[in-house]
């Protein structure tokens, strides 16, 4: 079930139209219309950084002031390329996808390996796959860890934002149990509102429901 839009005001849920948009399609329609286009706009992109760069710059300055050493210049590059390698090799036969983009890296973990069905519990077996993540990390602790949640439009937005939080701290608390240091980490989940694939195909909403791990290089 897909939620409607709500407008106050001028908008137009409510007068002049009554029951329609101004271009005379019922409301609900013209609703549906407006999020399919929204949503259409980002099918096929990379979700990429949720938190935005103000976060990750904050939380950067903090781990230098703490002792964390930065990276500058080409060794940021030269950084990123040893632990994609390094993810790669580990990621390879898993289902999870090692993403580049610039500096960051991405990777994407399919809910059908990571959660059962509408469930923020982790599978078991994909417990082998985390700990290999958690080995990486801490081979490379020179970044910042983003883990941010996603879901495909099915139920409501407030219950997916929900969901796509819950699945979020599920992999973030795992990792953080491996003994890597907390304030790396932000935790975050962006519900239906980013999706990669369309939502209009049970192939697309599988691709939809998603963790993905983003690694940011700690910038001196």
């Amino acid at each position: 079930m897909m939620a409607g839009c709500m407008t106050t005001g001028g908008g137009y849920g409510q007068d002049p139209y009554g029951s329609q948009d101004p271009y005379g399609q019922p409301q609900s329609e013209y609703d549906r219309t407006k999020k399919g286009a929204l949503i259409g706009a980002a099918v096929g992109a990379v979700a990429g950084l949720l938190s935005g760069d103000d976060a990750t710059e904050r939380r950067q300055r903090a781990l230098v002031g703490a002792g964390v050493g930065g990276l500058a210049g080409g060794a940021i590059g030269n950084y990123q390329d040893r632990q994609e390698r390094a993810l790669r090799e580990r990621m390879a036969g898993t289902g999870v996808d090692v993403v580049r983009q610039g500096d960051n890296i991405t990777l994407n973990m399919p809910d059908n390996i990571t959660f059962g069905f509408d469930s923020s519990a982790l599978q078991p077996q994909f417990y082998p796959v985390l700990d290999d993540v958690a080995a990486t990390l801490r081979e490379y602790n020179q970044t910042i860890v983003e883990v941010a949640g996603h879901t495909d439009s099915k139920g409501t937005d407030a219950y997916n934002q929900q969901l796509s939080v819950r699945r979020a701290d599920a992999v973030g608390d795992y990792l953080l149990s491996r003994g890597l240091m907390r304030d790396r980490f932000i935790i975050t989940g962006a519900g239906e509102s980013r999706p990669v694939a369309s939502n209009d195909t049970d192939a697309g909403r599988a691709q939809n429901r998603r963790v993905e791990i983003t690694l940011v290089p700690i910038r001196s």
